[in-house]
């Protein structure tokens, strides 16, 4: 397999220089459910890292809106086929070797382990037909919109991190271990105040005691910069589209993709990269769920404080 890095980072900077968010664009495509989700493997596991990101992509640039892809083969074995014509999308996973190699220090025999990258086909169902009835049923969207917001309302004051309120920014300040939020009610919409806020929640991550993310020495506009807001906003689209938020795009944000685009034409993996730390800061974010179950009178968020 020729440089998958190579092909799938041009996959990504093509649609940044249309001024198309692959993580977020997808999502605008029209449902009957009004949800929004990862993409999912026949068996219903989603997609995780560079995968999701690719698929988003894919079904961005199609139409499709069914979130299932399948293999060729599982199509057939679940008595279906894939139409004829249809083109495939690449999905990838990490795979290891091994292998024995004198030491040149001392002679011995050392058994060294490399990872590699493997890929395979799948198509969206929507290319399908003959599967069971299932597979084509969208999900009825049964949450209503009162009860989305308090299940996300729940999900971040979960993580106990120190969220305050004033001012017209938002950031988070590593310093303090703090996120500063403007007032809720200065924003046009509660999922523009959610989506802004699990994008900080991103970067609370970060923090030395908890993953313990570094790029470097951070300036504004400079490639370690760049790396962690591209972190940020890849990890906010993952839990986003967990807890089934629609995301706004913020305005400060467009101002990136040119610091983006500079990231990635430098180095080909730094799209694996940031979608690897994204998906460990969201891993991250929904292991303290359990942490609410353990403190069940954390109050759910107001407009002054978390």
């Amino acid at each position: 397999m020729r440089d998958v890095y190579n092909r799938v980072t041009k996959q990504i900077i093509s649609s940044l220089e249309t001024g198309t968010r692959p993580w977020i664009r997808p999502w605008k495509v029209d449902n009957s459910s009004g949800s929004i989700q990862r993409p999912l493997r026949s068996n219903g596991i989603a997609y995780r890292g560079i995968n999701v990101l690719l698929l988003w992509s894919e079904a961005f640039v199609k139409g499709y809106s069914n979130p299932t892809w399948i293999t060729f083969k599982q199509a057939l074995d679940l008595g279906g086929y894939v139409r004829k014509g249809e083109r495939a999308s690449p999905v990838f996973f990490s795979s290891t070797y091994s292998r024995a190699a004198a030491d040149d220090a001392t002679g011995e025999e050392i058994e060294h382990t490399s990872s590699f990258l493997r890929s395979y086909s799948v198509f969206n169902v929507e290319q399908t037909e003959c599967l069971p009835s299932s597979f084509y049923q969208r999900p009825h969207h049964i949450i209503d919109e009162g009860q989305r917001l308090s299940r996300v309302e729940g999900f971040i004051a979960a993580t106990h991190a120190q969220v305050e309120h004033g001012g017209s920014q938002a950031y988070y300040a590593p310093t303090v271990d703090r996120i500063q939020m403007p007032l809720f009610v200065t924003f046009h919409d509660p999922l523009d105040y959610y989506a802004t806020l699990i994008h900080e929640l991103i970067h609370w991550t970060r923090h030395k005691n908890r993953l313990n993310r570094e790029f470097g020495q951070q300036r504004f506009g400079d490639r370690a910069y760049a790396m962690e807001e591209l972190v940020a906003e890849l990890g906010a689209a993952f839990v986003s589209a967990d807890l089934n938020l629609t995301p706004e795009i913020r305005d400060d944000h467009a101002s990136y993709i040119a610091s983006w685009l500079e990231v990635l034409q430098q180095d080909k993996r730094a799209i694996f990269a940031a979608a690897a730390h994204a998906q460990r800061a969201s891993d991250y974010l929904h292991s303290l769920q359990r942490s609410l179950a353990d403190h069940p009178q954390t109050p759910a968020l107001t407009g002054t404080s978390v």
